[in-house]
């Protein structure tokens, strides 16, 4: 195994009625930003439960953050953190809220243009204003991991952050808030941690052998509940496994003591910055091709991963190729499209743009060797078409 520190300070609050014990967890007497999306905390009867169980606290209500958090949405919400001397940020909401809020908390006393946390991926370790979260769409991990990816829709460019301040200081993971949910949004979210899983897993054959059964343990968990949990949000043994899977896919242990790739999310990332496309789509998009164009250097582990989630049978490079294919099944079985053009018919100079824009950053070499090269990066992209 790789060395590693394994630092995460996050107060997970999991379970049916948690969120009674949000008074107790906020700081006494601490003047509160109310962070929320586009009011479905409304319709579900979240916000109400929120603000009961916040009496005797001042709370200011910031709404309107979009579910790909835009920086220039995220700045009005920073001068209103100035503007009323906020002590505490509350997210009620899904990983886009949390994301935003950690821009937010770390932009309030950053020193400098804070564009630059985005573009210049500069780590926030210290003098962000503390937060908490209050989840309501399982998908990203967010409310337990110290990252964040926000999007500036002034150059359709959709970046990534993190640092060790970056970590909630509470989430409450209540499962039945998925009731009410979109079967869209629960398809997003078991793809969206099935791929987090797929990102930190299927790099090569390691002595991680802990890592990768824990791993398996959370794919194989998405593959049974998955499907059921679309059509039953309301079976809490579903929705309480699909929440903790998605918590459990990016609260960073994992990929401790191993390799990681990341390049599916950072293609996918420009497809949702160009085209609007669910994050989770995108993945759907982009990692069936990116497994098939860097097949030699991932085919071990293709195979690991056949054997071990799908049961197969074979020479090594047949159960790799049909592990792609199985991965592509159960896409399609959680209601995923998984080529690019399904979603837009503007898609001719997908791949060009999206290598000038990593030449332009000098993202020259991804994934878990940097031998996905910027020519590489082209033939997933044309591929995924």
């Amino acid at each position: 195994m790789l060395n590693f520190e394994l630092y995460n300070p996050t107060n997970l609050v999991f379970g049916k009625g948690q969120i009674e014990k949000l008074g107790e967890l906020v700081p006494k007497g601490a003047k509160i930003l109310l962070a929320y999306g586009g009011g479905s905390i409304f319709k579900n009867g979240i916000h109400e439960q929120v603000m009961n169980n916040l009496k005797g606290h001042e709370v200011v209500e910031f709404s309107g953050i979009e579910a790909n958090p835009h920086f220039e949405t995220l700045m009005k919400a920073v001068a209103v953190v100035k503007e009323q001397k906020i002590d505490f940020i509350l997210a009620v909401g899904g990983g886009s809220v949390i994301d935003g809020v950690k821009f937010i908390s770390a932009a309030v006393n950053f020193e400098g243009n804070p564009i630059d946390i985005l573009q210049k991926r500069i780590l926030i370790k210290e003098n962000a204003v503390p937060f908490g979260t209050v989840l309501t769409l399982p998908a990203t991990g967010s409310e337990m991991n110290s990252g964040a990816v926000v999007t500036i829709e002034s150059t359709k460019e959709k970046l990534a952050f993190g640092g060790s301040a970056m970590f909630p200081q509470f989430s409450i993971c209540d499962p039945t808030v998925i009731e009410s949910l979109p079967k869209r949004q629960l398809q997003n979210g078991v793809v969206d941690a099935y791929t987090h899983v797929m990102e930190q897993y299927l790099t090569y054959p390691h002595e991680g052998y802990l890592q990768d059964r824990i791993a398996e343990g959370i794919l194989q968990t998405l593959i049974e509940v998955g499907p059921k949990v679309v059509e039953n949000p309301k079976d809490y043994a579903l929705a309480s496994n699909f929440m903790w899977s998605c918590t459990m896919a990016l609260n960073g242990l994992i990929q401790k003591g191993v390799p990681s790739d990341w390049a599916t999310h950072m293609i996918g990332h420009e497809l949702t910055a160009m085209y609007g496309i669910d994050h989770a789509r995108t993945l759907a998009v982009i990692a069936p091709s990116l497994y098939k164009v860097m097949f030699e250097t991932k085919k071990g582990k293709l195979a690991q991963y056949g054997k071990r989630i799908f049961h197969l049978e074979g020479t090594e490079d047949e159960i790799a190729n049909e592990a792609i294919n199985k991965t592509v099944e159960f896409f399609h079985k959680m209601g995923m499209d998984t080529k690019l053009s399904d979603y837009t018919k503007e898609y001719d100079d997908t791949a060009d743009f999206i290598v000038n824009r990593f030449d332009e950053r000098g993202w020259k070499g991804l994934g878990e060797r940097q031998n996905i090269t910027l020519d590489k990066v082209k033939a997933i992209v044309e591929m995924s078409y």
